[in-house]
């Protein structure tokens, strides 16, 4: 692959990064199987385009995915990938979630099992994949921050809290980046958790750019496999997913127009919003890969953006985007 990254964001005390990420979460859990053999390509075909940062959960397959990186990285230089882990989430043998743990004692354990699972020593971005309500955050940020005096943790990053939430972590320790779901569908990342990142110079890691595929050009109903947790997300069940369709063939008419792909249109939209805001995409085989990337340099004029919001407006977006429950658990939107 020839195609290079040669943009660039800044994410914090993280410093300047590649401006794509890449998601692997795909590469284990919650879409269905995935190829293991394509995966690894996958993100070695990210590498070689420049992508440094790899964003990963201790959580996803019960460490599966943590694994497939070890072994996606073996024979690359360290030194050239930032390793994001996201941890807390509790499941069971039978894959069930029970809620998070974000105990000081917990934090220092789940770390120490990603380290082997990664057969790395150090972790550049570690952070709480959700608020547990039962932690004060500065208990939690407090016991990564005595890992970044060890060396074992480079950089501290959040996921889905809000603005009261990132002042107090903040306060604690210089927080490089929050992760949260952001794309043309879901926008409420805009308004005071924004203007808070903004305001201590905190990143964005936008993750779920095309919507978990529902906006990716690619996304029928044909496409929902076994063990596929799309199957329970409201966006795409039953007459929402009809609707939020219609309205992906509306932004394909505008794409077309601007000579870029769906999928390139929503990730470059993303990117527009900022220099502080790195897309992190999902993809899980190199022609995905190769077609985000594609989205990398594609410059947007005031018209063309205006022309893409029009025609997926954020409030026209059929049903939330987790399901009741999981709603619930997320501190940004509270």
């Amino acid at each position: 692959m020839t195609t290079q990254t040669r943009a660039t964001k800044t994410l914090g005390t993280l410093g300047t990064t590649p401006a794509m990420g890449l998601g692997l979460m795909g590469m284990s859990a919650l879409y269905g199987p995935a190829d293991r053999d394509e995966s690894i390509a996958t993100i070695r075909a990210a590498i070689d385009a420049g992508i440094r940062l790899l964003d990963t959960g201790d959580f996803y397959a019960m460490g599966h995915n943590e694994m497939l990186l070890r072994d996606a990285l073996t024979g690359v230089d360290r030194d050239s990938v930032d390793i994001s882990v996201k941890f807390g989430a509790l499941r069971g043998p039978d894959g069930g979630w029970y809620g998070f743990d974000a105990r000081p004692g917990a934090v220092k354990t789940f770390l120490a099992y990603s380290l082997e699972r990664l057969g790395t020593d150090h972790v550049d971005v570690y952070r709480p994949a959700r608020l547990d309500p039962d932690v004060p955050i500065e208990d939690t940020v407090g016991a990564i921050a005595e890992m970044v005096e060890a060396g074992f943790v480079r950089h501290i990053g959040l996921s889905e809290v809000g603005a009261e939430t990132i002042r107090r972590a903040h306060a604690v320790h210089p927080i490089s980046d929050l992760q949260i779901e952001y794309s043309l569908v879901s926008r409420g990342v805009e308004g005071d958790i924004l203007d808070t990142c903004r305001e201590l110079g905190i990143g964005i890691t936008a993750y779920g750019v095309l919507s978990r595929g529902l906006i990716s050009g690619h996304y029928s109903r044909d496409n929902v496999q076994a063990n596929d947790f799309r199957s329970h997300s409201p966006r795409f069940q039953g007459d929402n997913l009809d609707r939020n369709l219609a309205l992906v063939e509306t932004l394909r008419a505008v794409a077309a127009d601007s000579g870029v792909s769906v999928a390139q249109a929503a990730i470059a939209w993303v990117a527009s919003r900022g220099d502080d805001i790195v897309p992190l995409v999902g993809a899980r085989t190199r022609e995905r890969l190769a077609e985000s990337l594609g989205a990398v340099g594609v410059e947007l004029g005031e018209e063309q953006l205006a022309a893409i919001e029009a025609a997926m407006p954020a409030g026209e977006v059929a049903g939330t985007r987790y399901a009741s429950e999981q709603m619930a658990m997320l501190d940004s939107e509270r």
